[in-house]
């Protein structure tokens, strides 16, 4: 396994069966999340808020045809809700805020997290996608299985 700063660093995507090279996968997520190429971390990710690229601007690595979908709204959503439900219920057991202070603070923070999360989210999600060769990234067609 290859290393980097100084730990072992798992990968997956390689099969020594299938000939293809495994990708590190940590690497790719972490990258994802800053909005950096998966394959070589310096080409921007997106071009609009959670419009990717077609391709890198650096390496040339094609990354149209990714499908994050729904996945990151719904990660963003679980992640928000348990930072906001945990403090709200730790405020409300330590104070004794009104309604309306309860709404002027949640809200805000509610969205705001929502908007922040999102394409840092959405970065590792093509991250992934990308280290396990899905949907394209491995320069093969998606084969469907069919049903009997």
């Amino acid at each position: 396994m290859p290393k980097e700063f100084g730990m072992e660093q798992q990968v997956f995507g390689g099969e020594h069966h299938s000939g293809r090279v495994a990708r590190p996968l940590w690497t790719a997520i972490k990258r994802g999340l800053l909005g950096r190429c998966p394959h070589c971390g310096e080409g921007k990710l997106f071009y609009a808020f959670t419009k990717s690229v077609d391709t890198c601007s650096v390496c040339g690595e094609e990354l149209h045809h990714h499908r994050a979908d729904d996945l990151p709204a719904y990660l963003v959503i679980v992640i928000v809700g348990h930072i906001v439900v945990g403090a709200f219920m730790t405020v409300e057991a330590t104070s004794t805020l009104t309604l309306w202070q309860h709404a002027l603070i949640w809200v805000p923070l509610t969205f705001g997290l929502a908007v922040a999360l999102l394409q840092p989210v959405k970065g590792a999600v093509i991250g992934l996608q990308w280290a396990l060769y899905m949907h394209g990234f491995g320069s093969e067609k998606d084969e469907f299985e069919p049903h009997p």
